[in-house]
């Protein structure tokens, strides 16, 4: 099959390559057909094919032409729909088609940035020498300034990542499956002890880029945007617990800027380990809400799970840890230090921030948390201020006023 090349047109291969960067998750996207026409051509326009739209620390939406080099793969991994024995579609860019791509997108103004990864075609070596020599001819023939994110694969020389950090502002390895023995089940061709050793050159680079030599220079520019890795959700047994204690050791251990996490999507022809069903993409959204947890209010990954391992999908991660620790609260919002005001449903990092600053200047209440921006609907059971006093968080009812009603089931 790896032979066999159909010829095809830029625009077949667009569409065909695109479609195929779909799952993807390690650019997070949103639909941007505000500014598009309707057929998704026409200057300025977001919607176009491979467009998707990543966003930055400060908040800034950034529109990326996303796609894969090729989706012709010797690798034979039973979640993916580009593996070697898929009967999908097969197209492959050359260098030159996707240098060109991109700077044409880029002078009509429908991206930003590139988003490029690849099947592995030949050997790990000969397909990251060519996402190399993309990002290279992009930066130093066309002088090309916006963003660009690699896929790079681990399986790799470490010279060619170490040379891809150079042109790429990310690089991203993915890890696959939550579990060294789901990957093993799923893709016995991959190493989870590989991806860790490519994870952690990536991480020791950065940091040596950061660093002065004795007279004040700074090593070469590596991967200034950090690394990112992505895992699927819901193929294998792994629960949600154990998603995010990997989660949480990636962190700590190679310093990440992101985990992504990728409901299952059942795929045609199909292996008999996978499950017929996709998980609900609530599924999704709760890890990352508990993902945010971890980084940013800061809640250990055993703290968040219950013990049946599955987060609650009816409730949200800190709702459902403030329901279970009940006796934590109420919380005297003007006494109580950041770390459990961080912890109060409706408090989110920046109001936290200005109640800190608020409590300076005098006694806050009930109506200076409403100015300030919490969410009084969340907050209400477990604080107490003046003006304000929470009933008995004893109350039975207390998790059904949060928690969606109860639905009628169709029969048809």
């Amino acid at each position: 099959m790896m032979n066999i090349m159909v010829k095809r047109t830029i625009s077949d291969k667009l569409a065909i390559l695109a479609d195929a960067a779909k799952y993807d998750a390690s650019c997070a996207s949103s639909g941007g057909q505000k500014r598009s026409s309707t057929d998704g051509k026409g200057l300025g326009s977001s919607g176009g094919a491979g467009i998707c739209h990543a966003y930055a620390p400060d908040g800034r939406c950034i529109s990326l032409l996303k796609i894969l080099m090729t989706n012709f793969c010797i690798y034979d991994c039973a979640y993916c729909i580009n593996r070697a024995s898929s009967h999908v579609e097969r197209a492959r860019f050359s260098v030159e088609e996707v240098v060109s791509l991109t700077v044409e997108f880029y002078r009509r103004n429908y991206i930003e940035g590139l988003f490029l990864s690849s099947g592995i075609i030949r050997s790990p070596d000969d397909t990251m020498a060519d996402m190399v020599r993309i990002a290279r001819t992009l930066r130093q023939q066309e002088n090309f300034r916006g963003y660009i994110h690699l896929k790079t694969i681990p399986d790799a020389a470490p010279e060619l990542i170490d040379e891809a950090g150079k042109w790429a502002d990310r690089l991203s390895i993915n890890v696959e499956l939550p579990t060294d023995k789901g990957l093993s089940d799923y893709a016995p061709e991959k190493s989870a002890q590989t991806i860790r050793t490519a994870m952690a050159e990536v991480r020791n680079r950065r940091e040596a880029a950061k660093e002065r030599s004795h007279r004040g220079r700074r090593a070469g520019r590596f991967a200034p945007a950090g690394q990112s890795t992505q895992m699927i959700v819901g193929a294998d047994a792994a629960h949600d617990g154990e998603i995010l204690h990997s989660a949480s050791r990636l962190y700590s251990g190679y310093h990440l800027s992101r985990v992504y996490y990728s409901a299952f999507s059942p795929i045609p022809d199909a292996s008999k380990l996978l499950p017929l069903k996709r998980p609900p993409l609530m599924r999704e959204h709760r890890l990352y809400q508990a993902d945010w947890l971890m980084r940013f209010y800061g809640f250990e990954a055993g703290e968040i799970a219950p013990p049946s391992g599955m987060l609650d999908l009816e409730v949200d991660p800190k709702m459902a840890w403030a329901l279970a620790h009940r006796d934590q609260f109420p919380v005297d919002v003007n006494r109580a230090p950041k770390e459990l005001l961080l912890r109060v449903p409706g408090f989110g990092t920046r109001s936290v921030e200005r109640i800190l600053t608020a409590r300076r200047h005098g006694v806050l209440r009930y109506e200076t948390l409403v100015k300030i921006g919490c969410v009084m609907k969340h907050a209400r059971p477990f604080i107490t201020l003046p003006g304000w006093t929470a009933r008995s968080l004893d109350a039975q009812d207390l998790r059904a006023r949060f928690a969606p009603p109860p639905e009628q089931l169709s029969l048809f």
